[in-house]
């Protein structure tokens, strides 16, 4: 199993180019199963969640040629509707496979997903499964493991998410999206992400309105075809970069982007003292005086904090001069990792499984860690690239499966990471 190993405190600066998003990614490639014609996906990020969704893709039997950056996939002969158990364990996003498949072909079997260890009882799918209901299917549970749905008129629907939930709500918009009649979605989630796969499969010839406010209306069609996707840039990758510049106090431009994505993020670094400028395709973080002022947060759904970034903002948060309270109200256990940064010298108080306080500032030093999940095993790499010593970091598996290269990337920029066996 590879790990990473970083020698802190060198100077950063330079340029930093963004991948395309994993949460955008992870939707277009199940989306493909909705038309029989030929999807070519662009910016794709070179990630292992990608190659599991393909591996996925292909046991169904699709045909799929990648470059590492781009896709060409054809879902025509797909026969199969069942998703291998071994494969969709592997990673969350597969349950993004099940909407269209049920849309498709009026059934699906699909073991629960598998992926972070970050949400009370294994990251329940209970919204998805009462949406697959509203549409007039029948599910069949085995012990809580296997799930088969089938339907033999799927029908459109009135459905009101009792929580936001980004993955649900493009479930739900996918699969009717080819279902005859009006579906109307409520409490809808907003993110980026789900506007960029609405504007794609309107543009397709399905017919998708209210993507990016709490109520869509999708008036499905018989069939829609397929055609070119861009994935857009990765909003929590733009934060985490942002944040190591910050942290580190380092001069830093980050292209490919969209600042616009992290608003809520830039406001926040604009109070605590943290100089930059942006426009419409990349941000520049600029070294600027210290201590930085401690600033609370909360998390939230787009628009506002991500609960993907605040892992990273903790660290930044040690920087910072004061006490600063974070409150994760979106996933249970996210905030556990932080022990790991007690360890390395940070002074945090854990209140409840949902709050820490941070004192700051405080130095830190290279320990010995393991990667708990993708958005803390960035965290902790930002750590070790500010903390005085070496850090060694296990199980990167996590890490590789949301950011690309990237002990490539922060090496260009005067990082001294290295990837070992």
């Amino acid at each position: 199993m590879p790990k990473f190993i970083i020698n802190g405190k060198k100077p950063l600066s330079g340029q930093i180019a963004v991948s395309g998003a994993k949460n955008s990614a992870l939707k277009i490639i199940p989306a493909s199963i909705l038309s029989t014609e030929k999807i070519t996906i662009k910016n794709l990020p070179n990630i292992e969640d990608v190659t599991r969704s393909f591996e996925v893709l292909t046991d169904l039997g699709a045909k799929i040629t990648y470059n590492g950056s781009e896709a060409n996939i054809d879902t025509s002969n797909i026969a199969n509707n069942e998703l291998n158990a071994k494969m969709a364990d592997k990673f969350r996003g597969s349950i993004m496979f099940v909407g269209p498949l049920l849309a498709r072909f009026g059934e699906a079997k699909f073991p629960h997903p598998g992926g972070c260890v970050i949400g009370a009882g294994g990251r329940p799918i209970d919204l998805f499964l009462e949406g697959y209901r509203a549409f007039g299917a029948e599910i069949k549970e085995e012990s809580g493991k296997f799930y088969h749905i089938k339907a033999k008129h799927l029908q459109a629907a009135e459905y009101f998410f009792p929580l936001v939930s980004v993955t649900a709500t493009e479930s739900m918009m996918m699969t009717a999206s080819i279902i005859p009649g009006t579906t109307i979605l409520k409490n809808c989630a907003m993110e980026p992400e789900i506007s960029a796969l609405a504007d794609y499969l309107n543009t397709q010839g399905a017919q998708i309105s209210g993507a990016g406010t709490p109520i869509m209306v999708i008036k499905g069609q018989n069939k829609i075809g397929a055609g070119e996707f861009t994935v857009i840039p990765d909003r929590i990758e733009t934060g985490s970069f942002a944040i190591l510049a910050a942290a580190a106090n380092a001069n830093l431009e980050i292209i490919n982007c969209q600042p616009e994505h992290i608003m809520t993020l830039l406001k926040i670094m604009e109070r605590i003292g943290v100089d930059f400028e942006y426009g419409r395709d990349w941000l520049k973080i600029k070294k600027g005086k210290r201590p930085l002022k401690a600033h609370d947060i909360k998390t939230h759904e787009y628009p506002g904090f991500a609960t993907d970034l605040q892992s990273p903002y903790v660290v930044l948060m040690t920087q910072a001069q004061g006490i600063s309270l974070i409150h994760e109200t979106i996933y249970d256990r996210r905030l556990l990792w932080t022990d790991m940064l007690s360890q390395m010298g940070a002074s945090i108080i854990m209140c409840d499984p949902h709050r820490v306080v941070i004192q700051g500032p405080t130095p830190l030093f290279g320990k010995r860690l393991i990667s708990p999940d993708l958005r803390a095993g960035i965290a902790l790499v930002i750590a070790g690239l500010i903390a005085e010593g070496r850090t060694e970091i296990d199980n990167v598996y996590q890490i590789d499966r949301g950011y690309e290269k990237l002990e490539e990337r922060l090496r260009k920029i005067g990082a001294d990471i290295s990837r070992v066996e």
